[in-house]
């Protein structure tokens, strides 16, 4: 795919398919995740691949039902002394963030599903897959084939909650001061 028609065709995909994610699709989606800029370039992005039906059970129960039906979630972790913070911002969430729009960007362009989820009960994921304290868990995603490219619940998402809509340009771009 060209890259704009990656970034246009991403989407947030709740509806997967009961189909093995192949290794090396895998692979090519966590290599871009690692290639991802970060501060100082000390990269402290950590990723937990999690394929074990047992365990993903564990990690979607309470939080959404549909993540129960997934092939793979990615969990996706900082080390935030291998970031810095200016401002009283911590940037291991941005180098976090760059890295997994690399790795979501990745997964649509090898035609694989993600939906970026950050509500979640950090202490129950540290828990669950062993995760040490001074780590921060910052976001996971499923991965996966799409059960439909845009099935009833997409559309009736995009119309209640308008999704699919972006603000203009006009309204999001200033020129030279606000």
């Amino acid at each position: 795919m060209e890259f704009m028609d990656v970034i246009v065709a991403r989407t947030s995909v709740r509806s997967y398919a009961d189909k093995p994610v192949e290794e090396e699709k895998l692979s090519k989606v966590l290599e871009a995740a690692r290639l991802a800029p970060s501060w100082a370039n000390k990269q402290c992005c950590r990723y937990i691949v999690v394929k074990d039906k047992a365990k993903i059970q564990e990690l979607a129960g309470g939080l959404n039902g549909w993540l129960k039906q997934v092939p793979v979630i990615v969990v996706a972790c900082a080390d935030p002394k291998d970031s810095g913070d200016r401002n009283g911002m911590n940037y291991f969430l941005v180098d976090v963030g760059i890295s997994m729009q690399q790795l979501v960007l990745a997964a649509t362009d090898v035609e694989l599903g993600t939906c970026w989820i950050g509500a979640f009960d950090e202490a129950k994921i540290k828990k669950a897959l062993g995760i040490p304290e001074n780590i921060k868990v910052v976001a996971m995603t499923p991965l996966g084939y799409s059960a439909d490219k845009e099935g009833l619940g997409s559309k009736l998402r995009k119309t209640a909650i308008g999704s699919g809509k972006r603000k203009p340009l006009a309204e999001i771009v200033h020129q030279e001061k606000w």
